[in-house]
Order: C-alpha cells, then structure tokens, then sequence
C-alpha cells in the first residue's frame, strides 16, 4: 500500500469515527491548506468579514479571533522566510452563558485554522461529559480516545468541560478522562485542537483543579451576554429567515418582553429568543386556525402584538397570573415552579444569519 492510499484510508476511518459524534462542517467546500501567507491572509479575511456580516454583538469575540487569526498568518509568513517559528499552542477556553454563541464561533475558527494548514480538515466534533466518561472501570479510555480520533483533522468541542471533573465522587472515572486529553494535547498538538466551553466561574475552577490543563490553553475567550438592542437585531433576523413581520405593537410588546426576561431565571440569550419567537409563531398559528375566515398572506406573514404578550414572561398584566388564560390559551414556557423558559435548556443556539 502506498503512502497516499495510507493516507485515504485514515482519512476515510477518521470520517467513520466522526458519524458518531456532533460533527460538523461548514457549507463551503473545503480546499488544501493555501499555498502561500498572501493567499492565507485572503482566505482568512473572508471568514472574519463573514463573522462581522453575520454575527450581531460579540465584538469582543471577534477582536481576539482576528488576533489570533494575526498570530497565525505572520507565523506562516516567517516560517516562508525561514524564520525560526514554532507552531503556537491553539488549545482554547470559551466561556460565557447559553445561547452567545460559543459552538458557531468555534466552527468558525475550525475554518480558519483549516484554511491556515493548522488542522488538515477543518470539521467541528462537539462532546459533552457523556461522549468521554465510561460507566464503570475501563471503559472511559477507550471512549475518550475514540473522541480525539474522530477530531483529529479538526476541532474537539467540549461544552461544560469542568463535568469531567467531580472531586467528590471517588468512584467517578471523568479524571481517567482529563489524563487522556491531556496527553493527547500534547503528544497530537499537531493533529486537533481542543476548545473548552462553559460558564466562566466554574471553567475558571476547572483550570485550578487541572494546572495541566489550564497550561496547555493558551487563549481564553469570553462571551458576554448580548444588550437588548442586540437581542431585538437577532429576533429580527429569525423573523425575517422564517419569513415573518411584526407589527408595530408587536415590536413594542417583543421589545417588552425581551427587557423582562433578561432578569428572569435561566436567560439563555439567542436560545431564549428563539424559543420566544417559536411560541409568538404557534400563537400566532392558534388564532389563525381558530378564525372563521381563511387568512390573508398578510395576516399570515404578520405577528400580532397579543401573539407576545400572551407569554408568561407578562403574567402580572394577565388575570389569573402564570396559569392558564380567561380564554383557555396556556403561556408560553410556563413552568410547575412558575419560571419561564423551561426550553432554554435545549442545545447551544447559533446565532446570527447563516450564509446560505
């Protein structure tokens, strides 16, 4: 068997391996690492325009993976003019609430580093706790290493990364978990990269609790929650991506509520959003079905202003508070403990405009 025949086939098994895992790519086909440093600038350029085009906010994000896409493209260009150049440690550490973001700035940086030659293909494996810890005596190993094949080539996502971690637990196998990525940070630096993902104060006691970890992450990035004014843009695009409008009331009484949610228990930020926008459709949906005429597309394309304000998020304006209406209809993301949101607690949210 020839090298290049070798070559396809572990390409082809990494791909196997990734089938069983949160893999993703990007839309775009993906081309060999660029040829020189004036084509990577290019290549990178168009990934961090696409991130200022698409994503609202974040505008502290996007500086730091502009200078990390900076540290990238010099490293190549001295490496061109035989420069002494070591490869830079790449392992990251996203921190931050629900729904910023954090998993589609990720695959963004798969893209650049592939696009870069660092990593040869440039896929998105995202995990949890579940994917890596085994449930009884070695089986956790295996299962983690398993993980780390089906990213090589590309980007491993851990999302609440300090769950691997449970001191308290003398029978739990995460730290058996932690000793394989750890080793293989190091010894297949070269091969993926791995990104850390979760809320900021836990993270920051996983990294005391694992010095070994925290020294091999050379880039923390935080992900602040979004403004009002932001949100409303977001809400704006999911509207229009769906093909919807609001009416002026409408608008008003989403603004509304956007205002009150973001100091209510379990916010998610884009995630709450959308979920808002999903129950706002469904409402919206009921009234139209319930009414004895067929709709107009105007009234098809248009969200009413009672369609948001009927959400528990306003249930001190309604009689009867977080239960159940006078007409019969139920609020949304009503909860037993009279929380909202409950579907917050969904998976990771993208948000901004996808290119497509």
């Amino acid at each position: 068997m020839d090298e290049s025949d070798e070559s396809r086939k572990e390409r082809e098994a990494r791909s196997s391996e990734r089938s069983k895992w949160g893999s993703a790519e990007n839309g775009t086909e993906r081309a060999a690492g660029p040829a020189d440093s004036e084509s990577a600038r290019a290549a990178v350029n168009d990934v961090l325009e696409e991130m200022d085009r698409e994503f609202v906010g974040l505008d502290s994000v996007k500086t730091r993976i502009r200078e990390i896409a900076a540290l990238l493209v010099i490293d190549r260009l001295r490496e061109e003019n035989g420069l002494s150049s070591q490869r830079p440690t790449l392992h990251m550490s996203f921190t931050g609430r629900p729904g910023t973001g954090k998993t589609t700035v990720a695959l963004k940086m798969a893209d650049i580093l592939h696009r870069l030659g660092y990593v040869e293909d440039g896929h998105l494996v995202t995990v949890t706790r579940d994917e890596l810890v085994g449930q009884y005596v070695g089986h956790t190993a295996p299962k983690t290493k398993d993980v780390v094949k089906a990213a090589y080539g590309g980007v491993l996502f851990i999302d609440e990364a300090y769950y691997l971690h449970r001191p308290d637990n003398e029978r739990d196998y995460g730290q058996e978990a932690i000793e394989v990525l750890l080793a293989a940070m190091e010894q297949d630096r070269d091969k993926f990269v791995v990104v850390f993902a979760g809320y900021k104060e836990p993270m920051a006691e996983f990294f005391v609790a694992n010095p070994g970890m925290g020294s091999r992450v050379a880039h923390h990035i935080d992900f602040p929650d979004y403004t009002v004014e932001e949100l409303m843009q977001i809400a704006q695009m999911m509207l229009e991506q769906q093909g919807y409008e609001v009416s002026e009331a409408a608008e008003q009484a989403f603004r509304e509520y956007v205002e009150r949610r973001v100091e209510q228990p379990r916010f998610a930020n884009g995630r709450s959003i959308r979920n808002a926008i999903e129950r706002a459709r469904m409402r919206q949906a009921s009234r139209l079905f319930d009414a004895e005429e067929t709709p107009s597309r105007e009234q098809l394309l248009t969200i009413e202003d009672n369609d948001i304000r009927k959400s528990s998020v306003f249930a001190d304006e309604q009689d009867g508070g977080a239960g159940t209406r006078p007409n019969g209809d139920t609020p949304d993301d009503a909860a037993s403990d009279g929380r909202a949101d409950t579907q917050d607690q969904s998976e990771e949210e993208t948000c901004h405009v996808p290119s497509s």
